[in-house]
């Protein structure tokens, strides 16, 4: 029998608190991990500095295995984590759109806040640049709601996706994982002997 991890009246607050606390470990493990710098970001296009990944990619597993063996041991209920509904093209273009405003800017909207919060001129542009874009999305979505809406399909997962066992999905994507970090060393220790 599985239960929620917070219930009851304790819910709203415990989970503003927790999103709070996980928001903070997360904005300092970029920090640390230097992904404030676009400098950084950057390398990764170039195959100089692949940290980006390793982060990003620890962090995927981190959640992933956390999902995984909270709701193996019946700690987390799988059918109450909320998951937005797939809507296939608008999030193909969102994508894309994501995607060259990453190489733009050099940030990315969660990089960009750990530079702001540091100081950085480039991170503040980047998020006020973000906040213009959602006021503009916003003041513009009556001109292309029906797009917005196009290619609907309730939440789609991975696993369902690939027609596999949820377990077989999370032991390949950490196989995979694993198989990325030696590529990303390899990839940089050649480009440092290269320099």
């Amino acid at each position: 029998m599985s239960a929620p991890l917070i219930d009851g009246a304790a819910a709203l607050g415990g989970s503003l608190a927790a999103a709070v606390l996980l928001g903070v470990g997360f904005g300092f493990a970029l920090e640390r991990a230097g992904l404030g710098s676009a400098r950084k970001l950057v390398g990764q296009f170039y195959g100089r500095d692949l940290t980006v990944l390793k982060v990003m990619f620890s962090a995927l597993l981190v959640a992933m295995l956390g999902v995984f063996w909270l709701a193996r041991f019946g700690v987390l209920e799988l059918g109450s984590v909320y998951l937005p509904d797939t809507w296939i093209w608008p999030q193909l273009v969102g994508a894309l759109l994501f995607g060259a405003g990453l190489i733009s800017a050099g940030l990315c909207p969660g990089t960009a806040c750990v530079a702001a919060a540091t100081g950085r001129l480039d991170g503040l542009v980047v998020v006020l640049g973000i906040f213009v874009g959602m006021l503009v999305t916003g003041l513009l979505l009556p001109w292309f709601s029906t797009f917005f809406v196009s290619t609907p399909r309730a939440a789609w997962t991975l696993p369902q996706a690939l027609d596999l066992p949820y377990g077989v999905v999370v032991a390949a994507i950490v196989l995979l994982a694993l198989v990325a970090f030696v590529v990303a060393e390899l990839v940089e220790r050649r480009c440092r002997q290269c320099a």
